[in-house]
Parts: structure tokens; sequence; C-alpha cells
């Protein structure tokens, strides 16, 4: 996987370095220090303004990453580890300096320990997937069984009785859940409600509601839905299936706020079908988007794409 680092780090170094040093000797010392390939340093112009000098030095480095990236994971690294600011103190008004230099060194810090952690999980949910994935292709009993559930949807796709196709789609739903050891439950009403279905995942128990009609799902059956989750425990998440998508309107509300929700379409269904991604995976993935962006619309293109 390609790791590119981001332009607002390298915006969080840049003020650091100017906050750090208020000398371009000292600033240029600490760069050498770090640099193996000194180029980026010797073609950089040292009369112009430190600030500028900084942003011509990173540049030049983060031109081209995969050439730089220990010299500039190192940069990263020392910087962030700074804790004495004790010879921007003699300056005028030094404390103030001293301050503002600390201050953006615990920025950046907070930063590397958030990107660290990112791509921490990011490996850990990449690890499970792959595990996931040759745990169903080393498995023809698993392999079979996918094949049948795909044959059983594929007929549905070719009915032309939608409310008797509804009906079998919740069962082929509820074979995927079976099939992923998930501990479903059937279709079931619960105090004038009507659910489609339940499953558990990692500790986490979730609510099914699927839809299969010739329009993209609005913001009002989402609505009726997200009612539906609230009145139940606080572990409850709720992934609502519809096969012909979701209205912008309907995403774009439900992603604004704390969502309950995950969204998934028959383009995801048919990934799983046609065993490009698990579903575990598939729902894993989709759950850490949405806490982490708010979107609860994620695409299963960029997932695959991701493996």
């Amino acid at each position: 996987m390609d790791i590119r680092i981001s332009a607002l780090a390298i915006q969080y170094l840049k003020e650091a370095l100017n906050n750090i040093y208020w000398y371009k000797s000292d600033l240029k010392s600490f760069l050498v220090s770090c640099i193996n390939d000194k180029s980026a340093i010797n073609n950089s112009n040292w009369t112009l303004y430190k600030r500028q000098i900084i942003s011509d030095v990173i540049d030049d480095l983060m031109s081209n990453q995969e050439k730089h990236l220990g010299d500039i994971r190192r940069i990263f690294y020392e910087v962030s580890r700074m804790e004495n600011f004790r010879h921007l103190e003699h300056l005028d008004d030094g404390k103030r300096k001293a301050e503002r230099a600390r201050e953006s060194v615990l920025e950046l810090r907070k930063m590397i320990e958030n990107h660290d952690q990112k791509i921490k999980e990011e490996e850990e949910i990449r690890k499970k997937r792959q595990e996931n994935m040759e745990k169903i292709r080393s498995s023809q009993a698993v392999i079979a069984r996918l094949d049948e559930i795909k044959d059983k949807y594929s007929k549905l796709v070719t009915s032309k009785d939608p409310h008797g196709r509804g009906f079998e789609l919740e069962k082929v739903l509820y074979d995927i859940f079976e099939l992923f050891d998930l501990d479903p439950k059937a279709s079931f009403r619960n105090t004038g409600e009507q659910i489609d279905g339940a499953f558990s995942l990692e500790g986490t128990d979730y609510l099914f509601e699927a839809k299969w009609q010739n329009h993209a799902v609005n913001a009002a059956d989402l609505d009726a839905f997200t009612g539906k989750i609230s009145r139940k425990l606080d572990n409850t998440l709720g992934l609502f299936l519809s096969i012909n998508g979701f209205s912008g309107d309907a995403v774009q509300i439900h992603s604004a706020g704390r969502s309950t929700i995950l969204l998934m379409d028959g383009i995801d269904l048919l990934a799983v079908l046609e065993n490009r991604i698990d579903f575990v995976s598939l729902i894993i993935r989709k759950r850490r988007h949405a806490s982490q962006t708010g979107d609860i619309y994620l695409n299963v293109g960029k997932i695959i794409n991701e493996l």
C-alpha cells in the first residue's frame, strides 16, 4: 500500500520548524543532521526569509517521497520529540516564542499519533480482511454455498413479483448472515414495527432492512429505519440494503449527524456473492469509514481497491 504524507502534516511540520528555530544557522544545522541527501539543503537560497527556506527544503524532499521518505520521517520524528525550547527564551519576548514552539510541536505530535493509529487500524482491518478471504477461498463448502445463494439471487433479478421478490431477498440475506456465522434472526415484528432481520458482529447487534424498488430509497425511508434503531439499546446499529441505491439527499442528510445506520446497495451485495469481498470485511470497513468521516454510504469499489 502506497503511504503518502498528507499536505496537512507537512504544513504542521513547516510551522513547527519556523517556530523552533529563530536563526537560520540553527535551522541549517538541524536539517543537515537529519537529511542524508544534502541536495535539498544546498539547492535552497539561504538569503531568503526563514519561512521560505523551510518551505523550499521540505517541498524539495516531498517532490520525490519514495527517494526521500527516510529523511522526511527522520525530520518528523526529531521535531515531534522536542521538549526543550530554552534556546528561545533569551530572545526578545522569549517566553512567548518558546511557548509558541512548544504548542506547534504538540500539534504535530498529536497529528503523528493520530496518523500512526489510523495506519495501525487500517493494517489490522486489512489483515483481518485477508484472513477472512483466505478462509473463504480455502473452504470449498463455503464457496459452494455462496454460489447457491448467488443463484437464488440471480433468479430474483428477473422476477416480476415485487412483493415476493422482497420477501425472497430477506431470505438471501439471512443465508449470507448464517454463512458468515453472524447469528442471524429472521424477519420479526416488535411492538408494531416490522424488522426484516438482525445479526451480530463483533459484539454489536445490527437490525437489517431491505428494499428492492425501481427508484432509489429516499430520506423518509431512512428516517423511519433510524427511528426503529433509536428505540433499541445503545449498542445497536442498522444496515439498510437498497438494491437500487439511495438518493443523494438521503445520504447527505443522514451522514450529517451522528448516524446509527450503514448503507448497502446491490453492487455491494453482488461483490459479496461473487466472492470479491467477504460480508464481514465489507461491514467492518463501512462502519470504520462512517465513524471517521460521517459518510454512511462507502462504495465497495473503493474498499476492494485497497485490498
